[in-house]
């Protein structure tokens, strides 16, 4: 178990880096603001449940895979540059005028929520980034290094609720004027697949 300092400290950094900017809160801020504060909620608690599948690689000790094998590391940010790629199309494509804070259906809110999965799990930057930040705040010395990665995980998905939570809210406020103006709109939507566009190529080019 980790200490509650320990905690503290891990949670205060986790925090900083959850507002610096990244392909993660860029996401949420682009799906709040086009689709709403609903909307953008549910992408951060997709999110934070890809984030369990990192705690749990790095636990398990997959995540050494990734960061060992080139093969594996290309295969997956393919994947993740190809679903970005999707993302950035359907955003060119939208329709105008058909997007509203209170027009989310359960099917679009799971909709969303598959968005921000797929966006983390398929980010191999993160699985590296939990290889390494993580095991520097286990203690090698006390029981259960496993437990710890763990509780690390979990604490790191919190600061992420936080702060992703707070980009969501803030940005579908600003979002609210795009939702009057069609041009604007449209906008926003050519403004979203351009960034997606940009967001895979830097996948694309990322080294482990």
């Amino acid at each position: 178990m980790i200490s509650l300092q320990t905690a503290v400290t891990f949670f205060g950094l986790s925090v900083l880096l959850g507002l610096s900017p990244g392909p993660d809160n860029v996401f949420v801020l682009l799906q709040s603001a086009m689709r709403g504060r609903k909307a953008g909620m549910f992408v951060v608690l997709g999110l934070c449940t890809g984030l369990l599948v990192h705690t749990s690689a790095v636990a398990l000790g997959l995540a050494a895979v990734f960061a060992a094998s080139a093969t594996a590391f290309t295969a997956l940010k393919l994947c993740g540059a190809a679903y970005l790629i999707y993302l950035a199309w359907g955003a060119f494509r939208a329709p105008v005028g058909q997007l509203s804070a209170g027009s989310m259906e359960p099917t679009s809110a799971a909709r969303m929520y598959g968005r921000g999965v797929l966006m983390n799990i398929t980010n191999p930057k993160v699985a590296i980034f939990f290889l390494a930040f993580l095991p520097q705040f286990v203690n090698p010395a006390a029981e259960h290094v496993g437990w710890q990665i763990v509780c690390l995980g979990f604490v790191f998905m919190l600061a992420s609720l936080v702060t992703f939570g707070a980009i969501a809210w803030f940005a579908a406020s600003f979002g609210q004027f795009f939702q009057r103006s069609h041009r604007a709109q449209r906008i926003l939507n050519w403004m979203a697949g351009t960034v997606f566009v940009g967001l895979a190529l830097r996948l694309i080019w990322s080294q482990r």
